[in-house]
């Protein structure tokens, strides 16, 4: 089930924030990861764990590790130097990908449900929104890889976290909105709370086999959870108060 585009008829701003969160994405993975080629940049500037937790840079040689679900063995290149703070990989993380499939695959969701929450937030709320969600889904993959205790130095990156924070708030203010999805060959239209509902579902039921991990190696079903949960309880606090009033009259829960 693919998401093709939703339902935009209520629109009445320009998503400014929304665009410009896209081209600085495609920019920072074009020009300084070179789509992957940049393997200094992309191992300093991505969040690894045991660097939040402790507040150092941390170098490191290549590591091999082996995928728990498939036994496929790769090859983690050494952690290289990272900005001052360290903790600021939580944020620069969030603007880099793996692939282009990786980042075509954000980009879709962030442009189909970004928009319409930008349009009910406004400008400043929805950044806001966008960027916290996605460092609490960065401490929600950090948290997890101590719990299972999980190897602590795999750097993670990717705005998929953010990104699951838009869903989970879009799946609060906009549940019965109708998204257009591609299933095999046909194309449908569906209530939003049935594609993301989904889509969390998928999720959850992914992280049994795989909770943690680096994204280019096997996916951090934490940040997903962690951002979707993190925005389905946080939009209420962003959403203005006349927007919220005039959805709850609209929905019923």
């Amino acid at each position: 089930m693919i998401p093709i585009g939703d339902d935009n008829s209520d629109r009445h701003r320009t998503p400014y924030i929304n665009y410009l969160l896209i081209a600085a994405i495609i920019l920072v993975c074009v020009l300084y990861q070179r789509m992957g080629a940049n393997v200094d940049f992309t191992m300093g500037y991505s969040a690894v764990p045991a660097e939040i937790l402790s507040g150092k840079d941390l170098i490191s040689d290549p590591q091999q590790y082996r995928d728990q679900i498939t036994g496929d063995i790769f090859t983690v290149p050494g952690l290289t130097p990272g900005p001052f703070p360290i903790w600021l990989t939580l944020i620069t993380s969030m603007f880099m990908h793996g692939g282009w499939a990786h980042l075509g695959g954000n980009l879709l969701y962030l442009w189909i449900f970004g928009d319409n929450l930008e349009n009910r937030l406004g400008h400043g709320r929805y950044f806001a929104f966008y960027m916290i969600t996605g460092i609490i889904a960065s401490l929600a993959h950090v948290f997890t890889t101590v719990v299972l205790k999980q190897d602590a130095l795999i750097p993670s990156l990717g705005a998929s976290g953010a990104i699951s924070g838009v869903l989970g708030g879009y799946i609060r203010l906009f549940p019965t909105r109708r998204v257009t999805v591609l299933v095999f060959w046909f194309f449908i239209s569906v209530p939003a709370i049935v594609v993301l509902g989904f889509w969390i579902l998928l999720q959850i039921f992914s992280s049994v086999g795989s909770f943690g991990g680096m994204e280019t190696g096997s996916v951090a079903y934490a940040a997903h959870i962690g951002g979707f949960i993190a925005g389905l309880l946080l939009i209420g606090i962003f959403t203005p108060a006349r927007a919220e009033a005039t959805e709850r009259r609209q929905v019923r829960w």
